[in-house]
């Protein structure tokens, strides 16, 4: 099965431009993906792109990895209902070092391989060229009309807020991006996710129109999940490539949770595991869904890829520290139990307040562990607090010394899957 055809059963490929798989049979083709710097880490939804980029290389192709330092300034409107907040430029640049320090991890870019990998920022070749300019090299080569037709801007201006002139020339910009790479880099292929169509497709309709060139393209699907949630989302938020916002613990706890339906899905298209291992996967699952195989499969071969198989390996242990026994008493795991915990959100509170006692709502308003009274109240009375491995149903019980394990922390757990370790110092 060639790579084009591999991309179909892992479920990576929705739209494609006529004659794009037969490029990439024919010689070493150079591709390109867009990443936006609106943070400075990329979050789990940039995962797909990034295996795209991964995949185009270990199938000998050249990949390409450009960072929008200036499209980052204007934003793309696709899937926004509204405009979004400009960034500044001291913020784009922090934003955009982030990134390519996170892409340098994923790919190969030794210098003396003919398929290396490359960093590119659009700002680069924007930030000389003048208003004029590019109305009268750019602009006329695509009509209103071409621009109108494309869903994200239809929608936008069918909407309430409208669409502004700045995030209306963004397809504009971005097919730029693709004739400028198609020039200077040879390159021949963009790719990306399918809300992305449109934008793509203009610049392979600039390449054709002021190149007199022939440029290809193809999209993934946007990743969904089962019970209708957004991917990436959690009720912490984003779930972050960057270890500092998302720890390797909670990163592998998301893929660990991930449903029947989603694991079965995100097997193909997560891992760079062969069609025989994930059908023999699939197989045992089915057998026997409550080993969960699939989904530890799963975390294993994400987590190890984004952080390395060492946090992966905390990961697994402090997620057997918290969840393999819990029916043994919180006094049972040692200091060094607690203290080598990855991953669990860990924080100072005041020794003195707890000899003297507070009542455990005040405690959790006050740690941050929720953000209001009212949540831990409400929380509490539905059964979602422990401390020590201990459910709390009194909203007077104090928290005190006498709780201390080792005569220092409380380990407290929100929900199924939130720990915090609390140090009294």
């Amino acid at each position: 099965m060639n790579w084009i055809e591999e991309l179909r059963w892992r479920g990576m490929l929705q739209d494609i431009m006529p004659g794009t798989e037969e490029q990439l049979k024919k010689e070493m083709t150079t591709g390109y993906i867009g990443f936006d710097p609106t943070a400075d880490s990329l979050h789990i939804g940039s995962l797909v792109p990034i295996l795209l980029l991964v995949h185009l290389q270990k199938n000998g192709h050249k990949p390409i990895a450009l960072v929008g330092g200036a499209t980052g300034m204007v934003g793309d409107p696709t899937g926004k209902s509204e405009e979004r907040n400009l960034l500044t430029e001291e913020q784009l640049q922090k934003n955009i070092a982030g990134v390519k320090k996170q892409l340098e991890r994923y790919l190969d870019f030794d210098p003396s391989k003919p398929n290396a990998a490359e960093m590119a920022n659009n700002y680069d070749w924007f930030r000389d060229i003048s208003f004029i300019h590019f109305l009268r090299d750019v602009g006329k080569h695509i009509t209103v009309n071409y621009m109108m037709a494309k869903d994200s801007v239809k929608k936008r201006i069918e909407g309430d807020t409208g669409i502004s002139y700045t995030e209306f020339a963004y397809q504009l910009m971005q097919g730029y991006d693709f004739y400028w790479l198609y020039q200077h880099k040879h390159c021949k292929l963009q790719m990306g996710g399918s809300d992305q169509w449109g934008n793509i497709t203009t610049g392979t309709e600039l390449i054709r129109r002021k190149a007199g060139g022939e440029a290809f393209a193809f999209t993934c699907p946007l990743i969904t999940k089962a019970d209708g949630g957004k991917f990436g989302k959690t009720e912490t938020g984003n779930v972050w490539l960057d270890p500092v916002r998302t720890s390797p613990y909670q990163f592998y706890q998301f893929w660990l949770n991930a449903s029947d339906t989603d694991a079965m899905k995100w097997i193909r298209i997560f891992t760079f595991l062969s069609k025989d291992t994930i059908e023999q996967l699939l197989t045992l699952h089915e057998q026997n869904p409550g080993a969960r195989e699939l989904q530890k499969t799963l975390a294993k071969e994400v987590t190890s890829f984004v952080h390395g198989e060492e946090e992966y390996r905390k990961a697994v242990e402090t997620t057997e520290k918290l969840f393999s026994n819990q029916q043994a008493p919180a006094e049972s795991l040692s200091e060094a139990d607690l203290e080598g915990m990855e991953g669990v959100v860990k924080f100072d509170y005041t020794k003195e307040k707890l000899a003297a006692g507070i009542d455990v709502v005040s405690f959790l308003a006050e740690t941050g562990i929720f953000p209001s009274k009212g949540e831990a109240r409400k929380m509490v009375q539905n059964g979602g607090v422990s401390i020590n491995r201990k459910k709390i149903e009194d909203q007077q019980l104090a928290v005190n010394t006498d709780l201390l394990l080792h005569g220092k922390y409380l380990l407290v757990q929100k929900g199924k899957k939130n720990y915090y370790l609390v140090h009294a110092k």
